[in-house]
């Protein structure tokens, strides 16, 4: 399916060079800006026209109570949703008493970019008003990379042919009135009208401060700014407050050549335990530190930010302008949702919008933290103390649930349980495997033993004490984990669901080999002899489900003997499944909503050979209809892997193109961070053929066609390695740190960083086999 695209395909920037209100929320996510503590949703500057208002702070949400038809023991009793907190951005402007709106007058040019190495939005506009006064505006917009509680909005003015008086008022406005956000779709947000109770406003001079606090949960959230004003004079001011909105107003005369400047820098805070006057005082040295820098300081921190990064960080494609675009939007969209996160969760829809509620899932440990591992590790670091921070919630929900260890949240923005529908969300227990296996990726790539010792221990031991509870030993001796959800949320209560089996067996390996690393810390934690080989016990005789007959893995016991879907009878506007078709019905049959086996087969795939992986893709293709974003890329890696250069290739346009080209109709929620970070799995793990094992780097590199050359940057081990594939070799280089020896399609190579060039080997080709087919109506969405 090709998509009409709304952007231009340039390499480093997202430029939309027409205006069209129909999809108007899509671009607003495409254009947000966020460090992981502050999000700001690509509004305009003006407030209206909107889609959805969007301005969060990470951690901030409101509870609502889970109704259930009938209640249940264990049940969480409240939700969760973030809210839209006061909003910083609003600018709005009178032009000869005619509100500035795109909506009335006359639009002459309207231009809006998203420069990815400089991480700021700018956006210019040429604009008639209904009564004949034309101006041109311009603003620049930033989310602080460098200072967490800032975000800044440069804005001016400029009359084109006349005399005109302008107005300006820079606003602070809290509880906004949003779209109604009910619906059928449960990925959709619950939209919670004013949320906010005030608790001061303040205006003085050039400076705004705004605090309130959230009805139920409590959390205190202060917002303030300041302002830096130029132009012809004389310029008058005025500022005044009240409860929910605080605005200073700028008025100026202008001829044309003449243009009035506002440099708009807005400080946000909030805290569950701080006073208001600490609040109050917190948000005010923040604005204190952005004055220092000024502007133009800003500015320049940000480039210098994105330089470093883009430095470890960038891959490169030759052969296909599109895909080198997306991937680029993707590391930066990803950076932006974990940067300064600092122990807090990173969302499934980072701070781009309020789809799912602003939860945080499984997808960040599995998808978002593997590229932030190689490119960003400290912000892997903070996510997963995020987690250790919130282990005594996931005890307790454990021993609610009659097991030991920790059960970590299927879905979550504070650590407690959201989901109110156990089949996905209690028994989708892999969470804690996907956590365990984040923290070894972690150690391994950075060997940071001092995080292994303090946080990375006790999460593995835990993770390892419910799996150990939560499976049994038969009369053989097997070890099975029944009645659980792994990532096919289509299959759900199943028994030895094989994801799910796969990784808790390395989560009990990992905590067995760290227990006997940091013994002592380990009896602090309780841990003797005997569990420890309890664990390895547990791990040796997980059982893996096998098909002896059709030679493929099962996803679970007796998956291959269920019915399969009938797809002839199911048309191409009946996807999403769930959307169209009860959970009973979808839970019976053989149809996947997402690569659940094939998602295995990376994760754990030194458990699979070469010819188990090749016919399990072949069996699972055509019964995998990617009802979620994170399919596309996982399908891609499997794909390269078994040798189908073109299918992989197709599957990673999808993955990088679901926001660009809004492939699922919902990027108006948000976007979808994890298929994001898919891309780069696809990129780099699927046409790179990375995997690690251990603290060992291996390498089985090969591109499909339309590449003619991907490049990447991986940091490992306190090393920086360069890596670059054409379609005949791969060249290895170390560009700083000792001596590295990887694997290259399994043969050893050594690099130096001062060996004089690069170590090239020869790429093979793949072993030719027949390409699966899709589901009908389902091939993949990014396909060329």
């Amino acid at each position: 399916m090709i998509t009409q695209r709304s952007y231009a395909v340039e390499p480093w920037t997202v430029r939309e060079t027409e205006l069209s209100l129909d999809v108007l929320a899509q671009s607003e996510s495409v254009f947000a800006l966020s460090n992981g503590h502050v999000g700001w949703r690509g509004n305009f500057d003006e407030g209206e026209p909107h889609g959805l208002p969007g301005s969060y702070l990470n951690g901030v949400f409101e509870l609502h109570p889970l109704p259930y038809a009938e209640a249940g023991y264990g049940y969480p009793e409240s939700g969760q949703t973030v809210i839209n907190i006061t909003n910083g951005k609003v600018l709005r402007l009178l032009v000869d008493d005619e509100p500035f709106d795109l909506r009335h007058g006359r639009l002459v040019a309207h231009e809006r970019t998203l420069d990815m190495r400089r991480g700021v939005l700018e956006r210019s506009c040429d604009w008639v008003s209904p009564a004949g006064s034309r101006v041109r505006v311009r603003s620049t917009r930033l989310v602080s990379l460098t200072q967490r509680a800032i975000a800044a909005v440069s804005y001016e003015v400029e009359p084109v042919d006349a005399r005109v008086r302008v107005v300006l008022q820079s606003e602070l406005v809290a509880n906004e009135q949003l779209p109604d956000g009910t619906g059928s779709d449960p990925r959709a947000a619950k939209a919670l009208q004013s949320p906010l109770e005030p608790e001061q406003n303040f205006s003085s001079g050039n400076r705004l401060r705004l605090v309130h606090r959230t009805k139920r949960s409590g959390i205190r959230v202060a917002v303030a700014a300041d302002h830096v004003i130029t132009g012809h004079q004389p310029i008058v001011t005025d500022s005044e407050s009240e409860d929910d909105l605080a605005r200073l107003t700028v008025t100026s005369v202008l001829e044309p050549g003449q243009r009035l400047v506002v440099h708009k820098v807005v400080a946000h805070g909030w805290s569950r335990t701080r006073s208001l006057p600490a609040m109050s005082d917190q948000v005010d040295a923040a604005l204190a530190a952005a004055r220092h820098s000024g502007w133009d300081g800003l500015l320049k921190e940000q480039e210098e930010f994105l330089a470093d990064f883009w430095g470890r960080a960038d891959v490169e494609v030759d052969g296909d302008e599109e895909i080198q675009q997306a991937v680029r939007f993707a590391l930066f969209h990803v950076l932006q949702a974990g940067v300064r996160a600092e122990e807090r969760a990173i969302p499934a829809k980072g701070l781009t919008g309020s789809g799912y509620d602003g939860h945080a899932f499984w997808d960040t440990e599995t998808f978002v933290l593997t590229p932030l591992t190689y490119t960003s590790p400290k912000a892997v670091a903070e996510a997963l103390r995020w987690r250790h921070n919130t282990l005594e919630v996931a005890k307790e929900r454990a021993a609610t649930l009659g097991l030991s260890g920790a059960a970590f949240p299927w879905r979550t923005i504070d650590g407690s349980e959201c989901s109110g529908y156990w089949p996905a969300g209690t028994a989708a227990f892999h969470v804690n495997a996907d956590i365990a296996a984040a923290v070894v990726r972690y150690v391994a790539a950075t060997g940071d033993s001092r995080f292994e010792r303090e946080v990375g221990l006790e999460l593995l031991v835990e993770t390892a004490r419910l799996w150990r509870s939560l499976g049994h030993h038969d009369h053989h001796g097997n070890f099975h984990i029944d009645g659980v959800t792994g990532p096919d949320e289509y299959s759900a209560v199943v028994d030895d669901n094989a994801y799910t089996n796969l990784m808790a067996r390395a989560n009990l390996l990992a905590a067995a080999d760290a227990v006997e690393r940091h013994a002592d810390q380990a009896a602090r934690l309780g841990v003797d002899d005997e569990e420890g080989a309890g664990w390895r016990d547990a791990a040796a005789a997980m059982h893996i489900p096998y098909n002896e007959e059709l030679r493929v893995h099962e996803q679970s016991a007796g998956f291959t003997g269920h019915q399969r879907w009938n797809f002839d009878r199911t048309g191409p506007d009946q996807y999403p499944l769930l959307l169209h078709f009860p959970y009973f019905d979808l839970y019976r049959k053989q149809v996947i909503k997402q690569a659940d086996l094939v998602l295995a087969m990376y994760t754990c795939d030194d458990m699979f050979d070469e010819e188990q992986i090749a016919r399990n893709f072949a069996y699972y293709e055509p019964l995998t209809v990617r009802d979620s974003s994170l399919s596309a890329c996982c399908q891609a890696v499997i794909a390269a892997r078994a040798g189908h250069l073109r299918l992989a290739y197709d599957y990673t346009a999808e993955a990088a193109l679901m926001d660009l080209d809004d492939l699922e109709h919902n990027a108006r929620d948000g976007l979808h961070i994890a298929s994001l970070a898919g891309a780069w799995l696809a990129l780099v793990g699927g046409f790179g053929g990375l995997r690690q094992r251990g603290d060992q780097l291996e390498f089985a590199p090969r591109l499909p066609e339309k590449f003619s050359r991907l490049a990447f940057t991986l940091q490992v081990l306190g090393r920086c390695l360069r890596v670059e594939i054409t379609q005949e070799t791969a060249a290895y280089r170390l560009v700083s740190g000792r001596p590295l020896t990887i694997r290259h399609h399994g043969t050893p190579v050594r690099v130096t960083a001062n060996g004089g060039g690069p170590v090239i080997r020869p790429v093979p080709n793949p072993v030719h086999r027949p390409t699966p087919e899709q589901p009908p109506h389902r091939p993949p969405n990014g396909g060329r």
